[in-house]
C-alpha cells in the first residue's frame, strides 16, 4: 500500500506492485527514479538498483512465503522450485546467494523451517508427527535433530519453556 501510494504522488502508473517488485509503465526519467528512491527512503523502503540484489531479495521473498505463508504442505524441493519460480539455474542461485549472504540457500531455508516450527508449537494446534508431516521432514528424528542443531533445544523442550524464543522474521 505504502508503495502504491508513493508512486501515485509521483504521478507514475503501475502495472503491478507485489512483494519486493514493481512493474511501472512508463519509462522514468532519472529525476523520477531519485524522488522514487528518496520517497520509499522515508517509509523505510529501499529501492533496489543492482539486479544481483534484486534476485537475492527474490530468493528470500520465494523461500519465505514457501515457508511461512503456505498453508498446504511444503512437498517440492526447494531447488527445483526455486529454479523454476526465477526462471535461473539453481547452481547459479546457490553461488550468488552464499557470495552476497554469506551463508547458504540450504541454511537459510533451515532456519526459516525452524522458525516456522517454532510457530506451529506456539500456536499448539498440531503435535510434533504432524508438524514433521507439514513441513516435509522425513521423520520426527529429522525435524528434531534439525531444530535441536539451530536452537540448543528439542522441541519438546522448546513446548516446556514458559518464554518462547522467537526470531522475528527480518533478523533471521
Amino acid at each position: 500500500m505504502a508503495v502504491k501510494e508513493k508512486l501515485r504522488k509521483l504521478g507514475l502508473h503501475f502495472i503491478m506492485v507485489d512483494l519486493g517488485e514493481v512493474e511501472i509503465m512508463e519509462t522514468i526519467s532519472s529525476d523520477q527514479h531519485e524522488q522514487l528512491k528518496k520517497s520509499l527512503k522515508e517509509s523505510g523502503l529501499e529501492l533496489m538498483d543492482d539486479k544481483r540484489a534484486v534476485l537475492i531479495e527474490k530468493i528470500k521473498n520465494v523461500i519465505i512465503e514457501m515457508v511461512h505463508h503456505s498453508d498446504g504442505m511444503i512437498k517440492v524441493n526447494f531447488s527445483d522450485y526455486l529454479s523454476e519460480k526465477l526462471n535461473h539455474d539453481y547452481t547459479y542461485l546457490a553461488n550468488l546467494f552464499s557470495e552476497i549472504q554469506g551463508t547458504t540457500i540450504e541454511h537459510f531455508i533451515i532456519e526459516h523451517k525452524v522458525e516456522r516450527i517454532k510457530e506451529l508449537i506456539i500456536y499448539d494446534e498440531l503435535n510434533i508427527t504432524e508438524i514433521a508431516w507439514k513441513m516435509n521432514y522425513s521423520s520426527v528424528a529429522h525435524l528434531s535433530n534439525q531444530f535441536k542443531k539451530v536452537t540448543g533445544l528439542s522441541p519438546s523442550h522448546f513446548k516446556q519453556l514458559k518464554e518462547k524464543r522467537r526470531t522475528p522474521i527480518e533478523e533471521i
